[in-house]
């Protein structure tokens, strides 16, 4: 469990990292489209979303008498729909202001190491009592990071049309 979740994490995130690094820094705060975030926007709401994840494995956990990636099926089924349009709670919008694409993978890169440590070290199992998703509730640490994951995944398809987009 733990070394597939690292894979998918390291692999994940060296998709992200190539996919912002198609873009020059003048294209990372350019708006591809009407209604559209720059990818600057999107690399800041993952960043947003991302971030602090240990502080809530550290904080209050419980072991509870549930499947540790009992939930991760339906936040992929939800997430991965690329066909669906969602928006973003406040608490992760990203601001609107010029971004620098070389500070974006720097806290991207903290951001995945973090990540791994989680996998590595803490007990999956365990449900993080201090947070609940909307609509999922209280996830395990495995949960949480999946989740991570799999977001990070639905932005990387985000910033391949904006990059699309901009290059048309």
């Amino acid at each position: 469990m733990k070394e597939e979740l690292k894979i998918e994490i390291t692999s994940t995130f060296e998709q992200l990292y190539q996919t912002l690094s198609l873009f020059t820094q003048g294209e990372i705060n350019a708006i591809p489209f009407e209604g559209s975030w720059t990818s600057g926007q999107v690399a800041r709401h993952i960043i947003k979303s991302t971030s602090g994840l240990k502080q809530i494995c550290d904080n209050n956990t419980q072991k509870l008498a549930v499947n540790p990636e009992e939930k991760v099926p339906a936040l992929k089924q939800i997430f991965l729909d690329f066909s669906s349009k969602m928006n973003s709670p406040e608490f992760i919008y990203p601001e609107i202001k010029d971004y620098d694409k070389e500070l974006l993978l720097s806290s991207i890169q903290k951001i995945e190491k973090e990540l791994v440590y989680i996998t590595e070290n803490y007990d999956l199992g365990l449900t993080c009592m201090e947070f609940e998703m909307p609509g999922f509730g209280n996830l395990t640490i495995y949960e949480l990071v999946s989740f991570a994951v799999i977001h990070t995944k639905r932005h990387i398809f985000q910033l391949t049309n904006i990059y699309k987009a901009l290059r048309n």
